[in-house]
């Protein structure tokens, strides 16, 4: 029998997840938490075979809980189910260690076998998952931006204008102005709109 944790701040997500889990003869649901800390003590507490981990809860995020029970204990396979796919939040997930990374459209029959998979010690990804990884390993590098450049950079997302931001980093407007046009070549961009959307692409906001 494989036990699984669940790990949701919603409680109809939950009743869906137990329900369809507890149908399946090999896997049964050992207990539910509601957010990443409750969750990883559970964990530890419990030791299940699986935890299915949802990303963005109140009191912790899944991707820290996850690290928390893996650094305490290899043995538990955390499984990511959430709604979320960004480039950044798979690879937060996978970097932490999470065996798997699943999204919350998956059939009873997807999830069911994915749990088992992850049971067994294999890797389970969502195609567009599996894909979005594929292109992160092909793609260069992103650019490293200065923590100035990245200071300025983050200013000018929040709408401030190059004086602004000369006096809430106590620089000359012109230094804020070389560090703009030092950012817009390391992202190759041409413009202010341009050189924060493809920092937020990269994951450097």
């Amino acid at each position: 029998m494989i036990r699984v944790l669940l790990v949701d701040d919603h409680p109809v997500v939950r009743m869906g997840l137990r329900g369809m889990l507890d149908a399946e003869p090999d896997l049964t649901v050992i207990g539910e938490a509601s957010s990443g800390a409750e969750g990883a003590a559970m964990a530890l507490a419990e030791r299940p075979d699986i935890v299915l981990m949802d990303l963005r809860m109140p009191g912790g995020d899944g991707v820290e809980a996850t690290g928390r029970i893996l650094a305490a204990d290899r043995n538990i396979r955390v499984m990511v189910l959430t709604t979320y796919e960004s480039d950044r939040d798979i690879l937060r997930a996978i970097e932490a260690g999470a065996s798997g990374y699943l999204l919350k459209d998956a059939s009873p029959s997807e999830l069911a076998d994915a749990v088992r998979a992850a049971a067994r010690g294999e890797t389970v990804l969502a195609p567009s998952v599996a894909s979005t990884l594929i292109r992160q390993v092909r793609s260069p590098a992103p650019p490293a931006l200065s923590a100035r450049e990245t200071e300025v950079l983050r200013l000018v997302a929040a709408g401030s204008t190059n004086a602004d931001i000369g006096r809430q980093l106590f620089i000359s407007e012109a230094t804020v102005k070389t560090h703009l046009l030092r950012v817009f070549n390391k992202l190759d961009v041409a413009d202010r709109t341009a050189a924060v959307t493809t920092a937020m692409r990269h994951g450097l906001l």
